[in-house]
């Protein structure tokens, strides 16, 4: 596709595997420490300038938004395996088609999305037990952001139409230009305007529309051969069908993970609002640290699905391998800097001793047992990227939602709550052995290359 080619696309059917992966997930690494950025921006603004409720608040609000987001998230990630693997096969017809279907898709669904999420905020607060003196701010910083989630869903299509050309380097310069404004604007709302959570809503709000329409401008000055409009899109429901059978396990996925959160933050917040922003920062804290395993990963997906396509299994196994190494790597230097570290990463957040201690206890549980979450999170990916989307969420709502939330609860009624984040490494041994048992069969190739479809 030569107007991909001379706009930042990576065919990454030749050449070193370890490379591709690495340079690809660079940008990606950046636009995901943008993304946390954003988050703990927010964070650190609200329990600077506000208080610790208004930082329980916004911490509570998160796995929320990710549950209504998660669904397109998941075709999302459908749509680069599809566009990824038309690409590495030279179909260039099939990759506009993909194009124009996953956008008609993102257009259908997005608005009552949002609707619902902003009408059943107050529910869902009450399901998680929020502290009575958290739960006014946390519900009108979720209906507020609520109306917001088409822009970030749109940031998420745009992104997952690029990455699956092998761009990842446009969706960064989308999400810079947001994080920059949702910085000034959190400043300006709530250290100078006094706006509280109001103010950190706006200021998400604002930045993620932004971002997505920017992103639609851009990729129609760039991009001519697939401009985004909203009259003259053809929805293909052949390759629908195939964007949803890869897209939609993993968005199922991601909501159930959603849920998981959202039920061990309810046993979380039955202790006090403390507890509860000790553990949303500290969460903040430890998903920062695995931003480059996550990166390495969906880097992979882009590299297995185009491979695939072109039917290079070789090289899908190479790939496998350096990703493998180059994320359990980083994992051990993350783990050996944050743990002695944790307690000034915390105060950097929060002087309250009791938030402190929370968020403490939960990195000293977690960082050590990183390299088993970083094998299982690898696998999903190359066995999304190949086409095989249902075996990595069984793995991940079996490891994850199942057997961390019944561990958490368990733990925390018999041993106490100091014990309950032992539940996080239980599930990840138990996704290695799902996920490695699985990616070892080789019943994962058994889909091929849908360019051959």
């Amino acid at each position: 596709m030569e107007t991909a080619k001379q706009n930042n696309t990576r065919d990454m059917t030749k050449g070193a595997p370890a490379r591709h992966i690495l340079f690809f997930s660079l940008p990606l690494l950046a636009g995901n420490i943008l993304q946390q950025l954003y988050n703990m921006v927010d964070s650190w603004t609200v329990g600077n300038f506000t208080g610790d409720t208004a930082l329980a608040a916004v911490g509570v609000a998160f796995p929320v938004i990710f549950l209504f987001v998660s669904l397109f998230i998941g075709l999302s990630i459908g749509s680069t395996v599809v566009i990824a693997q038309f690409y590495g096969a030279g179909e260039d017809e099939r990759v506009r088609a993909a194009v124009d279907t996953t956008y008609a898709a993102f257009l259908i669904v997005a608005v009552p999305i949002s609707l619902l999420a902003f009408l059943i905020s107050g529910p869902i607060l009450h399901v998680l037990q929020v502290d009575a003196a958290a739960f006014p701010e946390a519900k009108l910083y979720l209906q507020l952001v609520s109306l917001g989630l088409v822009g970030s869903i749109g940031y998420n299509t745009n992104a997952g139409i690029l990455q699956g050309l092998g761009n990842s380097k446009t969706p960064l310069l989308f999400l810079t230009i947001a994080t920059v404004i949702n910085i000034v604007l959190d400043i300006l709302f709530v250290a100078v305007f006094q706006w509280g959570v109001v103010g950190v809503a706006l200021a998400t709000i604002i930045a993620e529309w932004f971002s997505w329409i920017f992103g639609i401008f851009y990729i129609n000055r760039k991009y001519q051969a697939f401009q985004l409009r909203l009259r003259g899109l053809k929805l293909d429901t052949r390759l629908l069908r195939q964007i949803v059978r890869i897209g939609l396990p993993a968005g199922i996925q991601n909501g159930l993970i959603a849920v998981a959160i959202m039920a061990l933050m309810a046993k979380v917040n039955s202790y006090d609002y403390d507890f509860t922003a000790g553990f949303n920062v500290g969460n903040k804290i430890d998903c920062f640290a695995f931003l480059p395993v996550q990166s390495f990963a969906n880097a992979a997906t882009t590299y297995v699905g185009q491979n695939v396509g072109a039917g290079l299994m070789d090289r899908v196994r190479t790939g496998t391998r350096a990703t493998l190494w180059m994320s359990i790597v980083w994992c051990i230097a993350a783990a050996a800097v944050v743990i002695p570290l944790s307690r000034p990463f915390m105060m950097a957040f929060s002087q309250t001793p009791a938030v402190v201690d929370a968020g403490v206890l939960y990195l000293w549980w977690v960082m050590p047992f990183y390299p088993l979450f970083a094998i299982q999170f690898v696998l999903n990916n190359v066995m999304r990227g190949a086409g095989e989307a249902v075996f990595p969420m069984i793995s991940s709502i079996v490891s994850v939602v199942v057997v961390r939330v019944i561990l958490c609860y368990v733990l925390a009624d018999v041993f106490g709550q100091q014990y309950m984040f032992a539940s996080y490494a239980g599930a990840w041994l138990v996704g290695v052995l799902l996920s490695g048992g699985y990616y070892l069969s080789g019943r994962w190739k058994r889909f091929g290359s849908l360019a051959q479809s």
